[in-house]
């Protein structure tokens, strides 16, 4: 430890907040703040590369140490809502809920460590710095998909900084986000040459390019392209129901509830906002005196509400709404259903019901990929402090499809909330013939923090990666209705009962992402081994 000089300590600190600045961090994040993503790595390969104190490398051990702060200080910043979520919903203790986020913290900067241990190595096998910064973004890649697979957390990967840069994400339909963020750290690594190369003439040439591609690459936010025609009508509710107390409504709250809400369903001219809200976004008010549109869709968002397909009064208000309006409805609730081959033994799902224009029931989605400590508990006896936040959701059980809905002519794929960090899910709706992404989900856990604009930003980079419209159906915002250059062309504002009268239309093509998904992913992998196993055979002949 007293080894690593106090420049590396600083670099590795000032790594970690440069990755969190181009991210939502109390609201949608200004798109001048994006920049800062093309320099976040560079400050951690300096302080990973750089030496001791007496004036040799840093062991391997020593640059997994350095990069520590550098993923405590970004999982940190990024993910703060934890506490809040923990204290104030989970009824656990401050000091308790400030623990939870510290192991937090330390867990997702391991990833950081791991990153810095494979650049380290590198140099350490073959004596070269600049084939340690070649191969940085590789594993820089293939510990997001790690993120992604073994902890299945893959929030806000670096690319998903640059959603609003247009010439960048033209990458996510043929790589997905991991493409972008292969981009991304791969001119952090440039730009670190020019700081690290023993040529003085290599150093230059090297600050040079990593200026101009930078300047390059970022002026894609000032570009967009054509506005998307429209030819359907969707109605996206968002029903502003405190997160604590909704499942123990009287007869009356129910009805009074279930009649606020089919109100809000027949409302296809209403207020809105032309993209993302910011504190001085006007609201638009149409004209609704012209005829209205047919509605195409009623979307209600998850909730707390703990509507249950069993009951009649929900289904029944569902197929009464659907032929009254010839609209499809996709709307949240809870299924119980027995397990077909053990009748005793019955199952809950966070599931979406499908209705058909005519009334009929057409089936469900249930919800595929569970949050954990919030719709299940993971090794239930051994985390015994989560179980106040499993109160209200109770255990679900995992679906088993990723089922579509097959309507007038068009195909529809859910995803519920948590569901759409994981690009390599939702693809397979796409494949599996969906012309439109509709997406519910409840964010009124996060209250006004970050997370509900990040949970908005990767929903946007799945309809980019897929070129799907996609529609965000929230209970207390975001929602909005996202094309399929990732823009949000109109929402609502939030933490209001309303409903948004949206427009979108249908596509068929299929994307090189979709149709391949984590591809590029798991290139990186094979690279990173590969170079990992080339250096080490390098090393034994040495």
């Amino acid at each position: 430890m007293r080894q690593i000089s106090a420049r590396a300590w600083a670099l590795a600190c000032l790594s970690g907040v440069l990755e969190l600045l181009p991210f939502p961090i109390a609201g949608p994040a200004p798109v001048w703040r994006t920049v800062f993503i093309w320099l976040a790595l560079t400050p951690l390969l300096i302080a990973i590369l750089s030496t001791r104190r007496d004036g040799g490398p840093l062991s391997i051990w020593q640059s997994m140490l350095v990069a520590l702060p550098a993923g405590m200080i970004w999982y940190t910043g990024n993910c703060y809502w934890i506490y809040s979520v923990m204290h104030q919903y989970g009824n656990i203790d401050a000091s308790s809920a400030a623990l939870i986020q510290l192991g937090f913290a330390l867990a997702g900067g391991c990833y950081h460590m791991v990153f810095a241990a494979a650049t380290a190595l590198i140099r350490r096998w073959t004596g070269k710095r600049g084939l340690a910064l070649a191969a940085a973004p590789f594993f820089w890649v293939a510990q997001e998909l790690a993120r992604a697979r073994i902890t299945q957390f893959p929030w806000d990967q670096i690319g998903v900084a640059q959603v609003d840069n247009f010439l960048l994400t033209r990458l996510a339909p043929v790589g997905g986000a991991y493409l972008m963020s292969w981009v991304i750290v791969a001119v952090s690594a440039l730009l670190a040459s020019g700081f690290l190369l023993h040529s003085a003439r290599t150093r230059r040439i090297a600050l040079i390019a990593a200026a101009v591609l930078l300047c390059v690459l970022q002026a894609g936010v000032l570009f967009a392209p054509a506005s998307e025609p429209t030819t359907a009508n969707a109605v996206l509710l968002q029903f502003n129901l405190p997160i604590l107390g909704n499942g123990s409504w009287t007869a009356e709250e129910f009805n009074r509830n279930l009649y606020s809400f089919a109100t809000l369903s027949l409302q296809n001219c209403t207020s809105y906002v032309h993209g993302i809200q910011h504190e001085s976004t006007p609201v638009i008010a149409p004209d609704c005196n012209v005829p209205p549109p047919h509605t195409d869709l009623i979307a209600w968002p998850e909730s707390p509400a703990l509507f249950e397909e069993s009951d009649p009064r929900f289904l029944s208000l569902l197929e009464g709404l659907a032929r009254k309006t010839g609209a499809t409805i996709i709307a949240q609730n809870d299924a119980t259903v027995p397990n077909p081959t053990n009748p005793r033994d019955i199952r809950m799902y966070n599931s979406a019901a499908f209705i058909q224009p005519d009334g009929t029931f057409a089936g469900r989605y249930n919800k595929i990929h569970l949050v954990p400590f919030g719709e299940y508990v993971p090794y239930a006896n051994f985390f015994s402090f989560a179980k106040p936040l499993t109160t209200e959701v109770s255990d679900f059980s995992k679906g088993s499809a990723r089922n579509v809905l097959h309507t007038d002519g068009h195909i529809f794929g859910t995803f519920i909330c948590y569901e759409s960090t994981f690009a390599d899910e939702v693809r397979h709706f796409v494949l599996n013939g969906a012309q439109v992404l509709v997406n519910l989900s409840d964010d009124g856990w996060y209250g006004d923090t970050s997370a509900p604009w990040q949970h908005l930003q990767m929903a946007r980079l799945r309809a980019i990666e897929n070129h799907r419209w996609v529609l965000r159906a929230t209970n207390t915002g975001v929602t909005a209705a996202i094309d399929p250059q990732g823009r949000v062309t109109q929402s609502a504002p939030r933490h209001i009962r309303t409903s948004l009268a949206a427009q979108f239309t249908y596509h068929d093509d299929i994307t090189f992402y979709t149709r391949h998904g984590d591809w590029f992913a798991w290139l990186c992998v094979v690279v990173s081994t590969l170079a990992l196993a080339g250096a080490g055979i390098r090393r034994r002949t040495l």
